[in-house]
């Protein structure tokens, strides 16, 4: 039972009306002996809470920072009408910081034998499952003066997919690959080993694409020329060990990593090829095989969307035995990764033969646009402190990376706003030299 405001204005009200008329004890006593008849007849009136039927509709998934709207059906089975404040809980991360939660909370009036539908509008701010809490109904009778109040636990998951800010970049890139395709009228070619047209010599082409008997018949020198190969096979490694919690601006490492690896997931199906994904730590967080181009994207971002990075140091022998069962052929293999020293130089160093043997490797790294702008500081003795500071931590980044280059890895080190489309230029560029 919950006592409302109401109840403890007519109390002083009826106390000081009677405390005129009457002597003030024998006031007081009718007065409370009034008010406790009132609040038992109105809680006889007010609907029960535990007979309310529940259900849930609405949206299951949403891109993170959108917009979702669940549903909640209630029904009263009584025949007393339910006026009642209602709240339907979920965590505060689904909610916009500083925004108005009373969006969870409804006031309704329901007659007995019928149903009305609540709706909840959320605004995620973190990615993963989003689990409805409870919904608390308090239930007040005709009068006000009380209330019964109960809750129900009715479940309802709502999946935050990353938000894939990146796919802005897309159709500049698929224009790129229109163009190695041949689709469009600018016919810049690849290296590749799929025969498309001949077409007259030009200074600086190969001597080797030369067609002889071809060019017998045309009298005048031919070249074939290729089109960049197809149903390639490439792997997605996001290492969630610890280097990837560290934040960025206002991110994960490992959230940038997200973005960048769906956008070139998008452009590699596109362009045929063969998409899978593996996260690793100490073991297997997640993974994607064998989706065909057109469920690639839903099923990596529902994948995505739960996986958080673990505060262990990556297993970097068992993330390479994972790799090698998923590329029985030649791969192109992206690791999502630090460019930190040690872990590079003591983990991931003595596995790489094992990986770039027969397969091309990239190394794709966040950096933090931060210690650009430190390194540009030279107005105070502070602000040169840490430009010396932030000159240092780049050198070491400079040299982590000249060292996975001297093992035939491509390394990228760019800011979370610029990795993305500096990745899926890396894959157009070896598509385009036919090392893809």
């Amino acid at each position: 039972m919950a006592l409302t405001g109401r109840t403890a204005l007519i109390s002083a009200l009826g106390a000081l009306f009677v405390g005129f008329v009457l002597p003030s004890w024998l006031g007081l006593l009718t007065v409370q002996l009034a008010l406790l008849i009132g609040i038992l007849c109105d809680l006889a009136l007010a609907a029960p809470v535990r007979k309310l039927q529940f259900t849930r509709s609405g949206e299951t998934t949403v891109r993170l920072s959108g917009e979702a709207h669940t549903h909640l059906t209630i029904t009263n089975p009584d025949r007393r009408t339910l006026r009642a404040q209602i709240r339907d809980a979920w965590p505060p991360s689904s909610f916009q910081p500083g925004s108005d939660l009373s969006r969870s909370r409804h006031t309704v009036r329901i007659p007995g034998a019928e149903r009305r539908r609540l709706t909840t509008t959320l605004h995620p701010t973190r990615r993963g499952d989003h689990h409805a809490v409870r919904v608390t109904v308090r239930s007040y009778g005709p009068l006000g003066l009380a209330a019964r109040q109960g809750s129900h636990r009715i479940p309802w998951t709502l999946r935050v997919l990353p938000p894939f800010a990146s796919r802005k970049h897309l159709p500049a890139k698929l224009a790129r690959l229109r163009e190695l395709d041949g689709r469009t009228s600018i016919l810049t070619r690849g290296e590749g080993t799929e025969f498309d047209s001949l077409r007259d010599y030009a200074p600086g082409d190969d001597t080797r694409s030369i067609d002889w008997r071809a060019t017998a018949r045309r009298q005048t020198l031919a070249v074939r020329t290729w089109r960049p190969e197809r149903d390639r096979r490439i792997l997605l490694v996001l290492e969630t060990g610890r280097t990837s919690a560290g934040r960025v601006g206002d991110i994960p490492r490992l959230d940038a990593s997200m973005d960048a690896a769906l956008l070139l997931a998008a452009l590699a199906a596109r362009a045929g090829d063969h998409v899978d994904l593996l996260a690793y730590d100490r073991r297997v967080r997640a993974s994607v095989q064998g989706r065909t181009a057109r469920d690639l994207l839903p099923a990596l971002t529902d994948a995505l969307a739960p996986l958080e990075p673990e505060l262990v140091e990556a297993d970097a022998r068992g993330l390479a035995a994972a790799i090698r069962r998923r590329t029985p052929r030649r791969s192109l293999i992206v690791l999502f990764t630090g460019l930190d020293a040690a872990p590079v130089e003591e983990a991931l160093l003595p596995v790489l033969p094992g990986l770039t043997q027969r397969n091309e490797l990239i190394v794709a790294a966040v950096a933090d646009p931060r210690i650009e702008e430190m390194a540009a500081g030279r107005h105070t003795p502070q602000a040169l402190y840490a430009a010396a500071a932030a000159e240092q931590t780049r050198a070491a980044r400079r040299r982590t990376a000249d060292r996975l280059r001297h093992h035939g890895v491509t390394v990228i080190d760019s800011t979370p706003a610029r990795l993305a489309p500096d990745l899926a230029d890396i894959y157009l560029a070896l598509k385009s030299a036919g090392r893809l």
